[in-house]
This record gives structure tokens, C-alpha cells and sequence, in this order.
């Protein structure tokens, strides 16, 4: 509230950009939700299978938890649970580096490049639903991606 009792409109919860990623990554989240249901993932167990898919297209020097963590930009405490998880349901392989035990190297099983034939018409039903046009989704991903790189090149 200003000193006349009102309030601020930068104040507003609606008028907070933050809040409106907030809550539409929550409503994209909870849309993936019932597809992703269908095979046996979560949706951040679905962003590790995406790098990992990538990966096997464009395979990076290293395959390793941290490279995985740095372009999902989650730490290994984060990972490591994820990782067991898809590890246990046949998905994905992990291996210690021979020179380096604190290095463990990733790879997908048959299982998980299977898997990738069943996302594409999931995914494809699911923007469908949204009722989003492509080229409007393609101009706000460009939007965040800016952001995305102004907020992450700011010194901490």
C-alpha cells in the first residue's frame, strides 16, 4: 500500500510475471500429467528421457549426470533419485567411469529409444488439447528462451 492506502499496482499478484510462469508451468505440468501416466514416467523422469533422446541423435563428449544436470539445470541430489528410478524401470543404464568412480556415464536401454516412438502422438494429442497455435507457441518459447538467457548470464 502506498502512503494513501492503496495499492501499488506493481504490487498486484496479477500483474507479478512470475507468478504467470509459475502458474502456467503448473497447468502444462498438470496437463502431461494423465499422458505421461499412460508410460509409467513423471514429467521430470520425461525431461531426463528428452536430453537422453537428444543425446543418442547428438551424443556430447560426455554423458554424464552432470552434463545432464547442466542442460536441465538441476543438481545431482535432484537427479540421483530420478535417475534410480528410470534405471529401475529398464529405461536408462548407469555407469561409473573406470578412471573416475565419481563420474557416472548414461545411456538409454532398448527400452527407452522404444519409448521415444510412443511420446511423439502423445505429445501431438496433448498440444492438440491445449488449443495453442504452433506459431504462437513458437514466439513465446523464443520469449523465454531470452529470458531464460538475460536471467541465467546475471551474475549470482
Amino acid at each position: 500500500m502506498n502512503a494513501s492506502g492503496s495499492m501499488n499496482p506493481e504490487l498486484l499478484l496479477d500483474n507479478q510475471l512470475c507468478f504467470k510462469l509459475y502458474a502456467a508451468s503448473r497447468a502444462i505440468i498438470r496437463g502431461y500429467r494423465p499422458l505421461l501416466e499412460k508410460l509409467g514416467l513423471t514429467y521430470p523422469q520425461y525431461l531426463v528421457m528428452l536430453v537422453l533422446w537428444e543425446w543418442r541423435a547428438k551424443p556430447p563428449e560426455l554423458p554424464t549426470v552432470k552434463a545432464l544436470g547442466e542442460r536441465l539445470m538441476l543438481d545431482s541430489g535432484t537427479l540421483t533419485p530420478l535417475l534410480k528410478r528410470l534405471d529401475q524401470l529398464g529405461l536408462v543404464q548407469r555407469r561409473r567411469a573406470a578412471h573416475d568412480e565419481r563420474e557416472v556415464h548414461l545411456a538409454l536401454t532398448p527400452q527407452g529409444v522404444e519409448l521415444r516412438g510412443q511420446v511423439i502422438p502423445l505429445r501431438a494429442e496433448l498440444i492438440c488439447k491445449s488449443g495453442f497455435d504452433l506459431s504462437e507457441m513458437g514466439a513465446l518459447r523464443g520469449a523465454l528462451d531470452q529470458l531464460l538467457g538475460q536471467l541465467t548470464a546475471q551474475p549470482e
